[in-house]
C-alpha cells in the first residue's frame, strides 16, 4: 500500500483530491483520500499502485490544483516520547533505507526536500525543515547505496529521483519520491522568482510565476525583445511592466488608467477600450489576459485568438466560481481543445493553479509548429513616443475602432 501526499492551496483540498482520483483511475490504482478543509494537503492511500502506470498518468493528465506530489510510505514517528533532544534524522534515514529497497523508488536520488503544508501551522515548521534538510542529505550521502551523485549499486538508473519528506507536524513524517520529469520543480511547488521592484501591482508576480512554470528554461527563447504582445485588462500595468522589461512591445488594453511610468514607456500603447472586444490589425506573438470575467468567456476568447492565428501563444487567468471549480476548469479546457481542433490547429494546453493564484487558475496555450513571422518589426519605437508612432503610419495593434474613453 503506497501513500500519496498532495500539497495544494488551502481551501482547494477537494480539487486536489479530484486530481488524485483522475490520476489513480488512469493508472489503475484505487485511491482513498483524507480531506481536511483548510489543511492545504491531501493524504491518500493508493492500492494497486504501479510506478510505471503512475508516471504515464502524470504525463497524460498533469494535476491542476496539486503543487507538489510525492508517493511513498508513512506515517513515520520521528520523536520518542519524553526525549529531550529528538533525533529525527535517524528515523528518516531508516525510512529512506526501507524505501530504497522498492524498485519503484530506488536511487540515485537528488538531495531531499523537506516539505510542509502551506498554512500558518505548516509554515511554523520551516525552521525545523531547514535544519533537518542539510543533516538528512549528509546522512544519506554517507550511505553509498543512497549516494545522490553516484548512485552506488543503483547507478544503472540514469536520472535521479527527487526524495521528499512531508512533516505532518514535528513528530510525524512521510517519505516518498517523485520523478524529475513530471514531479514538482521546487519544494512545496513554490518557485523562487525575482520580480523588479517598483512595479505598479503585485499581479506581476503571477505572470512571473507563470513564465517560470510554463516556459521554464525556454523563457528567454520564447519571450524576448522585439516581440509584440497584447495585455487585456492591463491597468494599472503590472503585467505590461514585466513584458516591456523583457523588451517586448505591448498594447495595453483597458478602460482604466495605467501607472504613469508604464503609460509613458515608448514600447507601450494604451488603448482605452473593453479588452473582450479588442482585436489587433496584425497577429502578435503573445496574448496576455487578466480580466475579471466568467472563465468560460475567457476560455472562448483565448481559443479564438489562437485558432485564428491572432496570437501565437497566450497566458490567461481563469477566475473560478465558488463551487464546482474542478468541473469549470475541465469545461474550459474542453472548450479550448474543441475550438482548436475544429480549426485544425495543434496546440499545447496547460492549466495550473499557481502559488500566486487565489480563486483562479492560469492557462498557457501555444500553437505547435513553425512560428509565423513576428507581428511587429524588431525596431525601436519612433521618436516622440506613441503620438509620433501614430503619425508615422499607425500601430500594428490598432483595431481601427475609436477607443472608449472615460
Amino acid at each position: 500500500m503506497a501513500v500519496a501526499i498532495a500539497l495544494c492551496r488551502a481551501g482547494f483540498e477537494a480539487e486536489a483530491a479530484g486530481d488524485l482520483s483522475r490520476l489513480a483511475t488512469l493508472a489503475g490504482a484505487n485511491v482513498q483520500p483524507r480531506i481536511e478543509s483548510g489543511s492545504a494537503r491531501v493524504i491518500a492511500t493508493l492500492a494497486d499502485w504501479d510506478a510505471g502506470r503512475w508516471q504515464r498518468a502524470l504525463e497524460a493528465v498533469p494535476p491542476v490544483f496539486i503543487r507538489s506530489l510525492q508517493v511513498g510510505t508513512g506515517p513515520w514517528p520521528l520523536v520518542v516520547p519524553n526525549e529531550k533532544r529528538p533525533d529525527r534524522v535517524t528515523p528518516l534515514v531508516e525510512a529512506f533505507v526501507a524505501l530504497a529497497a522498492d524498485p519503484a523508488h530506488a536511487p540515485p536520488w537528488h538531495d531531499p526536500w523537506i516539505e510542509y503544508a502551506d498554512t500558518n501551522e505548516g509554515k511554523a515548521l520551516s525552521p525545523l525543515a531547514r535544519a533537518l534538510e542539510a543533516r538528512l542529505a549528509g546522512a544519506l550521502r554517507e550511505r553509498a547505496e543512497l549516494d545522490p551523485t553516484h548512485g552506488g549499486r543503483h547507478a544503472q538508473r540514469r536520472e535521479p529521483r527527487q526524495p521528499h519528506v512531508f512533516l505532518e507536524h514535528g513528530g510525524i513524517g512521510y517519505v516518498g519520491t517523485s520523478d524529475v520529469a513530471t514531479g514538482p520543480r521546487w519544494p512545496l511547488g513554490i518557485p523562487r522568482i525575482r520580480v523588479p521592484g517598483g512595479l505598479p501591482s503585485r499581479s506581476a508576480h503571477k505572470l512571473a510565476e507563470a513564465i517560470a512554470v510554463f516556459l521554464g528554461d525556454r523563457a528567454d527563447e520564447l519571450l524576448h525583445e522585439g516581440q509584440a504582445a497584447v495585455d487585456l485588462g492591463a491597468a494599472p500595468g503590472g503585467w505590461t511592466a514585466l513584458l516591456v522589461g523583457r523588451g517586448l512591445h505591448v498594447a495595453a488594453i483597458d478602460n482604466g488608467s495605467l501607472d504613469p511610468r508604464i503609460a509613458r514607456h515608448p514600447n507601450v500603447e494604451h488603448l482605452r477600450m473593453d479588452g473582450l472586444d479588442y482585436r489587433p490589425r496584425r497577429p502578435v506573438d503573445w496574448l496576455m489576459c487578466d480580466i475579471v470575467e466568467r472563465p468560460v468567456r475567457i476560455a472562448t476568447l483565448v481559443a479564438e485568438w489562437i485558432a485564428t492565428g491572432l496570437a501565437q501563444r497566450a497566458i490567461v487567468n481563469l477566475k473560478l466560481p465558488m463551487k464546482r471549480r474542478g468541473e469549470e476548469v475541465a469545461r474550459c479546457e474542453a472548450l479550448i481543445r474543441d475550438r482548436l481542433a475544429s480549426a485544425g490547429v495543434d496546440a499545447t494546453i496547460s492549466i495550473r493553479q499557481l502559488y500566486h493564484d487565489r480563486e483562479e487558475v492560469t492557462a498557457y496555450v501555444a500553437r505547435v509548429g513553425t512560428p509565423r513571422a513576428p507581428g511587429r518589426p524588431k525596431r525601436a519605437a519612433p521618436p516622440g513616443g506613441r503620438r509620433a508612432q501614430r503619425a508615422s503610419g499607425g500601430s500594428p495593434y490598432s483595431s481601427g475602432r475609436t477607443p472608449n474613453r472615460r
